[in-house]
């Protein structure tokens, strides 16, 4: 009788791992993770996984993350996993995804070099990613790693049917996701509209030009991750300021750090924020204002449909 795949996840994702428990056929794994005084960490895999498929869930959300994944994920292999599947529901290194200046360090390609020297169990390694910022960042891997990128498009389109008015026209905030945003009007029958911007720094844009036929209509913005919100703001403005009666926000990654959703919520432009649980810190900030729905469907029904 063939087992059923074990399921561990890194501490930030433990949330995650519950939901996909309750969705799929797995063998919850166990950990011991402590602290040292100097902040260097301890980890133990309780269970043994000799002879086990392997599935470790752990997003890149910060440095910190990133090493415990590739951590456990070498001491997975070592104790003799033969197959192992991470899957990272945010690769947080999408800013950095090339390079416009001599001498820049692309970062989202070493971190997915450093993921890619994870020693290999003998039926191979694979990564799952979902809604990359760019689709190119799956090929970042190396040394036969094999990646599967999906898209959260059923989540978004249940989110819109949950949370949009009726009638709306759905909204891109920048030329980057003009496609994805056509795409997904075609197959919810709704009108398209987009925002050009250009962009002035790490944290500021500006609007270039509008393309928007949105005149008494109600908005609903889509953009693969909500970082500082800038770009929301500044695409809510150019739509109100179009004719839209009023605009809300629909995004996969809510990461949000700092004070960024009380800048949105203070800006009064949107009249609400969903997002998914695809990053911890949307779950921490849920409020009236701001929806989190869940990527667990997604996620089972990505791995039981193989690489």
């Amino acid at each position: 009788m063939t087992k059923a795949r074990m399921l561990f996840s890194t501490a930030n994702y433990s949330y995650l791992k519950r939901e996909l428990m309750q969705r799929g056929e797995f063998e919850e794994g166990q950990l011991e993770v402590q602290s040292f005084p100097d902040g260097e960490r301890y980890m133990r895999i309780v269970d043994p996984v000799e002879g086990r498929e392997v599935i470790l869930l752990g997003g890149t959300i910060s440095d910190t993350d990133t090493l415990q994944l590739y951590d456990l994920s070498c001491a997975l292999v070592k104790q003799g996993a033969i197959k192992l599947t991470l899957i990272i529901p945010y690769f947080g290194y999408s800013t950095m995804e090339r390079a416009s200046k001599r001498g820049e360090v692309v970062t989202a390609k070493t971190r997915a070099r450093l993921l890619s020297a994870i020693p290999e169990a003998s039926e191979g390694n694979h990564i799952l990613l979902l809604d990359l910022h760019s689709e190119g960042l799956q090929y970042y891997f190396e040394a036969g790693v094999v990646t599967k990128h999906l898209y959260a498009k059923p989540v978004i389109i249940e989110a819109l049917a949950t949370y949009a008015p009726r009638q709306f026209v759905l909204g891109s905030t920048d030329a980057g996701r003009a496609k994805w945003v056509e795409s997904l009007a075609y197959e919810m029958h709704v009108g398209a509209s987009f925002v050009l911007k250009r962009r002035l720094s790490a944290t500021e844009t500006e609007l270039a030009a509008v393309s928007a036929h949105v005149e008494g209509m109600h908005v609903c913005l889509y953009d693969d991750m909500i970082r500082t919100g800038s770009t929301l703001i500044t695409a809510a403005k150019a739509y109100l300021d179009a004719g839209a009666t009023s605009v809300s926000a629909f995004a996969t990654h809510g990461v949000l750090p700092g004070d960024s959703l009380q800048k949105l919520k203070s800006s009064k432009l949107l009249q609400t924020i969903v997002c998914t649980n695809s990053h911890p810190a949307a779950l921490g900030l849920e409020d009236d204002f701001l929806h989190v729905v869940s990527i667990a469907d997604i996620l089972v029904t990505g791995l039981s449909t193989g690489f």
